[in-house]
């Protein structure tokens, strides 16, 4: 049963549910409450949501990246992949794929922070970490390895996306 809430409520309840609905209650207008799991469940049952399909990313230049996606990187493009009227590629990662989007950037490449991590990025996972550093070392991109002790490094495509490699199966 939901709470409704208003502001001179007091939030029934327990728990960390009863401590949001008091904050709730203090800093917006008359809403009604409910906890989380309720919301979640709701949205199970309209949409059932199976996988990642891809990711988008703008790019500059897509020769500039596939060098780095495809060539150094190891992934393949799709061949399938229409004539959208802009320059682009889409690249495989078993069923999901990678869209590069030849676009104008509207976001700052510039100020961004140094560790990939602390920015939005795509995370993917890989076998050998060791590998992937050696290639990264040779090509000269640098990278940071993961402040939490995580088998995982970030690094930046040529566009400054920002990348987390992580080893899934690390002892």
């Amino acid at each position: 049963m939901p709470t409704t809430c208003r502001s001179s409520c007091s939030a029934a309840g327990s728990g960390r549910f009863a401590t949001w609905a008091a904050r709730c209650c203090r800093s917006r207008p008359p809403v009604e409450c409910r906890p989380a799991q309720t919301h979640k469940t709701e949205a199970s049952q309209l949409i059932e949501i199976t996988a990642l399909h891809h990711v988008s990313l703008i790019v500059a230049d897509t020769e500039r990246s596939l060098a780095f996606y495809r060539d150094l990187l190891g992934l393949s493009p799709d061949p399938a992949r229409p004539d959208l009227g802009y320059p682009g590629a889409w690249l495989q990662i078993g069923p999901q794929q990678i869209h590069l989007l030849e676009l104008p950037n509207p976001d700052p490449t510039d100020g961004r922070p140094a560790h990939g991590g602390r920015d939005r990025h795509l995370a993917l996972s890989v076998h050998d970490l060791d590998r992937l550093r050696q290639r990264l070392e040779a090509a000269g991109i640098p990278f940071s390895l993961s402040r939490s002790g995580r088998r995982a490094l970030f690094c930046r495509d040529p566009d400054a996306n920002a990348l987390e490699f992580v080893e899934l199966n690390a002892q």
